[in-house]
């Protein structure tokens, strides 16, 4: 077994390790299909063999050449490190800095077999959302980081370590791009080779950025998602008996059961791939898994279309779908015509057919979803491309009048989460470095107390309402096994709590009441990490939903007022080529340099969103950023002025 030390001397060439190929038992990307030319082939072992000596290159190449031709991609099984991948305790790691052993930590977690989706290939959620290329890149980086000072900043060229880089040290100690493709090449028939070269990288969101904590995540989220959702279209506070039917349970999808639980609602989740069904289950996460539908109508009566046909009797309630139709034609979306084994089998053997299976099984299911509609069931798009790619493929989700960001259901931001950003709440996350559940409990009583003193002291209802849901999330979570892999929490919070939990947490540090460094972070799914016209942005309606200063302007902006590492991203969520965005992470470590970094960040990484959201024309984002400058002297926005008269806008066109 390799121990931390030596995965921090760098790639082991001498001796080899041994290639033990692929394990068994445990969940495996498909395989990729990059069409290559041969060319193109020798080209992409050429840039594997970079990485090595010429004495070991022709070792090295045939095995690289059999990888790119069974899997379409170099991975390097060689060089998956013999070691428990977990997230240790920070002071385990060989390290000159505490910031380089909480990025360790961070990555390794993000490579924990119960938290990543395909760990050999190194994908931590979402069918392709990587963490690195190949394990020659793990290696170089681990390395890198082992040695780095408070004077360096590694640069991450998607997966690829540039190198390390003087800086000083208030700059941050990682910048990482993930899929910076030209926008006319930035398709997915090109991103397909571009990887298979190893060349680019799709890192989805908080895989890319090593800032995923599971799926504990997306539970918080699609919590709120479903409790506003019932207050939307159901006019209830209380869920219970409420049915939600949805699908996906594999990398961020698999909250969905859980969240249905905290919400109050009866959860029911279609899954094709058993091994993520029962990877749930394990965690406690799914109550039940049935393979037979008359058990399940024994259990609930549900059978959906069947029902409502044979019954008249509508029994569902709520309906989405979190299936990674982001990545529909390399294993994200199954067709209904195949098994699952079969299905994986022609996405191998012949991907144009199996392309042509999956948009008709896409039109079969709207269709269903449809009839359900048409008879009293609401349902939203989850930002996952379903409409998108439904569209695409020829199904009827049209919007009579509609522009090209609208479909004939909501998104879940245009109808549910848009205003809660615009409020200035996101998803904000914290990892505590010690690995002790105790210090996890204790951040949880901070964040619970900030929360409850900010009601007292006097908020808007729409944000007092806000609090009260992630008082409840908190008090929730402890009996709820949320934690997957690292000591990490989730809650929802603006600007002004974000702020103050990061002090309070930062001055239990300095005071010993928590052991170990404290990591905070966001899901680039946030206020204004993310410029995504199908999703974040779809309820931004001046016409700039398909522009990206945003998300670049955050990236650049928490960079130089504190982040420790800062990420960019083309791709995640609605996938590569439909948006741009960005996270960071921040350590905090008790000392009065971390609290001021944290103010002054995370108020940035806040208020740039609410601003731009208040200049496209959003109420609730006007209230919020003026409240914003009222309490903050130095910060001055510009303010739309609306136009009154709309006869004028008319009668100039008419002219």
């Amino acid at each position: 077994m390799t121990s931390l030390k030596e995965i921090c001397r760098g790639l082991p060439l001498n001796p080899l390790p041994e290639n033990k190929g692929r394990r068994k038992g445990i969940p495996h990307a498909p395989v990729r299909t990059p069409n290559l030319t041969a060319r193109e082939k020798k080209l992409a072992l050429r840039n594997a063999l970079r990485y090595f000596p010429p004495e070991i290159q022709k070792k090295l190449v045939l095995e690289f050449a059999e990888e790119l031709r069974l899997y379409g991609h170099i991975y390097m099984y060689r060089f998956c490190p013999d070691i428990e991948m977990r997230a240790y305790p920070i002071g385990e790691y060989p390290c000159k800095t505490k910031s380089a052993a909480a990025i360790m930590l961070m990555i390794m977690n993000n490579l924990d077999p119960s938290v990543a989706q395909f760990p050999q290939e190194l994908v931590t959620y979402g069918g392709n959302g990587q963490v690195f290329s190949n394990w020659a890149q793990f290696w170089l980086v681990m390395h890198y980081l082992s040695e780095m000072t408070e004077e360096q900043t590694l640069v991450m060229y998607s997966g690829h370590p540039l190198g390390l880089f003087p800086s000083h040290q208030r700059a941050p100690r990682l910048v990482i791009t993930n899929g910076m493709v030209i926008p006319n090449y930035s398709s997915r028939d090109e991103y397909e080779k571009m990887f298979a070269l190893g060349v680019t990288m799709y890192g989805q969101m908080t895989a890319g950025s090593y800032c995923y904590i599971g799926p504990q995540g997306i539970v918080h989220g699609t919590v709120l998602t479903v409790l506003n959702a019932g207050r939307r279209y159901l006019k209830a506070e209380d869920l219970s008996g409420k049915v939600f039917v949805t699908s996906g349970l594999g990398g961020m999808s698999g909250a969905q059961a859980k969240a249905a639980v905290i919400a109050g609602c009866v959860g029911i989740i279609a899954e094709v791939d058993e091994a993520a069904l029962l990877k749930r289950h394990k965690q406690g996460w799914l109550m039940e898994i049935s393979n037979n539908l008359d058990h399940c109508i024994a259990r609930l009566r549900e059978r959906l279309v069947h029902e409502l046909d044979t019954t008249g009797e509508l029994l569902v309630d709520l309906g989405s779908d979190q299936t990674s139709c982001h990545n529909p034609f390399n294993g994200g979306y199954y067709p209904v015509q195949l098994g699952f084994e079969e299905g994986k089998q022609l996405l191998s053997s012949n991907p144009g057919k199996f392309r042509t299976l999956v948009q008709e099984s896409l039109k079969r299911h709207v269709a269903a979803i449809n009839k359900l509609s048409d008879k009293g069931m609401f349902f939203w798009d989850y930002g996952n491309a379903f409409l998108l790619e439904a569209q695409r493929a020829g199904a009827d989700v049209a919007k009579k009048g509609a522009d090209k960001t609208e479909f004939r259901y909501p998104s879940y931001v245009q109808h549910i989460m848009g205003d809660i950003f615009s409020l200035g709440f996101g998803p904000f996350r914290w990892v505590c470095t010690s690995g002790d559940p105790q210090d996890l409990a204790t951040t949880d009583s901070i964040a619970m107390s900030v929360l409850e003193d900010s009601i007292r002291q006097g908020v808007s209802t729409s944000v007092r309402q806000q609090y009260h849901d992630n008082i409840r999330w908190i008090r929730e979570a402890g009996r709820h096994s949320l934690v997957v892999g690292s000591q990490a929490r989730i809650l929802y919070s603006d600007q002004k709590g974000r702020v103050s939990i990061a002090v309070a947490i930062n001055r239990a540090i300095s005071e010993g009441k928590i052991k170990a460094p404290v990591v905070l972070s966001r899901d680039h799914h946030d206020v204004s990490g993310t410029d995504s016209p199908f999703r974040e942005t779809s309820n931004i309606y001046d016409g700039s939903a398909f522009c990206a200063d945003m998300a670049v302007q955050n990236f650049v902006g928490d960079s130089f007022r504190g982040a420790t590492w800062v990420a960019l991203h083309n791709g995640g969520g609605v996938g590569w080529g439909e948006v741009i965005n960005g996270g960071f992470g921040l350590v905090l470590d008790g000392t009065k340099e971390a609290e001021e970094r944290a103010k002054m960040m995370l108020s940035w990484d806040v208020s740039n969103g609410v601003a731009r959201r208040c200049w496209s024309g959003n109420a609730f984002a006007y209230e919020t950023i003026c409240q914003a400058m009222r309490e903050n002297g130095m910060l001055r926005v510009t303010l739309p002025h609306k136009v009154v008269d709309e006869n004028i806008l008319e009668q100039a066109v008419k002219y």
